[in-house]
């Protein structure tokens, strides 16, 4: 059997130019970098008018067996092109963290990927090491202004603004910097995010454009001074430095999928961190560009999906019109309590108990959001006839389209059947009036209390002692009117990662609330959640190499 990488290298990429013609784009506005990858000029198509339709990719809770959301996104945009739909990708941009780590890639899998896969999964354009360097040179800026006589009265104890680097590597989640005497900074106890959980991701990812981008990088709160006022990015002169260094980087990136279906894939924010999502900018200019626009969300519907709704839609005035919903049914016996193990064997008892899992996020698209779901069972070869008459049994007693997807190995070709759903879903869709979880007026602590009980299907919400003064405080400088954005496991609808199903009677623990002024939302830190991961026991960096040819192996 081939690997990602190998099929990859075994199909001839078109040249971006012919990529970008396919869209209309004129060649003045397409940059490349190289022959298959290019920066396009998003402000030069503003004039255009939408003119496409959205399809949300999301998926059931993640298990070890693997879903592949990125893989039937492809997959399915591959299928709407061999229907004769004028359609393109907006993805996000894979983290190295994750590349070098646990999870792997994230540019598909099989015969439904996106080229040039080893440049996307590694360095691609740059962006995310653009952002590295925008969000610390904030850090400098911050520590420079106290070394230089300290003129904004910032509290070194108050500084909220931590490094970055895009790069699992617990050792730096804690750290003490300036030590070796006073020409060396101010000592002081900090540490570092991965680059795709920092602030900076978030609010390029939200920015409409530069000016946007500027007014959001301005008011960035990174400190508190000595009297408890914000001190943001703006008060350190920080923000045209800022924008210089992310100029190229809120530009979409063009590429193409195996089959050559347009691909835009820029920005990368974590869903159990931030709100997981492609930016705004990206699906934008997709949708005035393509009939059609397949985007997804990170993690789970009651992650990325939410955030993708409550965060992006509401302050991009975009809105799907239809949901897909990816599962397996390896996932779904995982779900039931089957250990990894053991997926490959038949079980229908463990099948229908993790259903419940299938369930709830259908009933969220469809009685919260009030959209339509396509339910998408991403099929493996173990899967049984019984097995997977059972789940599409479940999807009719729902009044639901279900549909086998077999993208991974036989690319678009193997989601035709569910491109037809999705094409007659988005027939539905143009009827259907879109809700949010919750409005924009109510309190903060109101907000998190409609996603946890509406979406996490919670008993209730738990506030760890000094969260509702965070709160109040909050509201008081202005920014309750904003959105939430939940820091949460992403392998459980409750912060206990253990509790996998649809569990029942449990509430949500809040330890921590913070203004992400640049990205225009709050962040509500539930349970455990760390924002700089750690290496896996057997990194996948082990297993990638290149040879002296410079061809890159090991990469998924």
């Amino acid at each position: 059997m081939l690997s990602d990488i190998e099929i990859a290298h075994g199909v001839e990429m078109r040249p971006i130019a012919e990529i970008a013609q396919r869209l209309g784009i004129p060649e003045d506005l397409v940059e490349p970098y190289g022959r298959y990858k290019a920066k396009i000029d998003y402000a030069a198509l503003e004039s255009k008018g939408k003119r496409g339709r959205l399809v949300l990719v999301t998926a059931i809770n993640p298990t070890p067996a693997g879903e592949g959301k990125t893989t039937v996104s492809i997959g399915l945009a591959d299928a709407l092109a061999l229907r004769g739909v004028d359609v393109a990708l907006a993805l996000r941009e894979p983290s190295l963290g994750p590349v070098f780590g646990l999870k792997g890639g994230a540019a598909g899998g099989g015969y439904a990927q996106v080229v040039p896969m080893e440049d996307i999964n590694l360095h691609f354009t740059g962006d995310i090491h653009a952002i590295t360097a925008a969000n610390n040179l904030i850090a400098a800026l911050v520590d420079n202004s106290i070394q230089q006589g300290n003129p904004l009265g910032i509290d070194p104890r108050r500084i909220t603004w931590r490094r970055c680097m895009d790069m699992n590597d617990r050792q730096l989640r804690s750290i003490v910097t300036g030590l070796g005497g006073r020409s060396n900074g101010t000592p002081r106890e900090e540490g570092f995010e991965i680059t795709t959980a920092s602030e900076i991701m978030a609010t390029l990812c939200l920015s409409l454009n530069m000016a946007d981008l500027k007014r959001r990088v301005s008011r960035i709160i990174v400190a508190r001074t000595f009297d408890d006022r914000p001190v943001t990015a703006g008060d350190l002169k920080a923000t045209g430095a800022v924008c210089a260094l992310l100029r190229d980087a809120l530009k979409p990136n063009l590429v193409q999928t195996l089959a050559h279906t347009p691909a835009f894939v820029h920005g990368g924010p974590f869903a159990n961190i931030a709100h997981g999502c492609n930016s705004v900018i990206a699906t934008r200019t997709a949708l005035k560009l393509a009939d059609v626009v397949v985007t997804e969300a990170g993690f789970g519907a009651d992650l990325g999906a939410e955030k993708f709704i409550d965060i992006k839609c509401r302050l991009s005035s975009m809105m799907p019109s239809a949901i897909v919903l990816v599962a397996s049914i390896r996932a779904l016996k995982s779900h039931g309590g089957v250990k990894k193990d053991d997926l490959s064997l038949e079980n229908l008892d463990a099948l229908d108990r993790g259903l419940a899992n299938l369930v709830r996020h259908v009933e969220n698209i469809r009685d919260v959001w009030n959209l339509p779901p396509v339910v998408a069972i991403n099929r493996f070869s173990s899967d049984s006839d019984a097995e997977i008459s059972l789940v599409e049994d479940c999807c009719r007693r729902m009044g639901v389209e279900v549909r086998m997807c077999e993208v991974w190995a036989r690319g678009g070709q193997g989601g035709l059947d569910l491109a037809d759903a999705v094409l007659g879903a988005l027939d539905q869709g143009d009827r259907y009036q879109a809700h949010f979880t919750y409005p924009d007026d109510l309190s903060i602590a109101d907000k998190i209390r409609e996603v946890a009980t509406r979406i996490y299907h919670a008993d209730g919400v738990v506030f760890a002692p000094g969260v509702v003064s965070q709160m109040r405080k909050a509201e008081k400088e202005g920014f309750g009117d904003w959105p939430v954005c939940i820091a949460k496991t992403q392998y459980s609808f409750s912060d206990d990662a253990k509790l996998t199903g649809a569990p029942e009677g449990f509430r949500i623990t809040i330890r921590a609330v913070k203004v992400s002024a640049g990205a225009g939302f709050i962040v509500a830190y539930a349970g455990d959640m760390m924002t700089m991961p750690g290496l896996p026991k057997v990194p996948a960096a082990e297993g990638i190499d290149v040879d002296d040819d410079g061809v890159i192996t090991g990469l998924s």
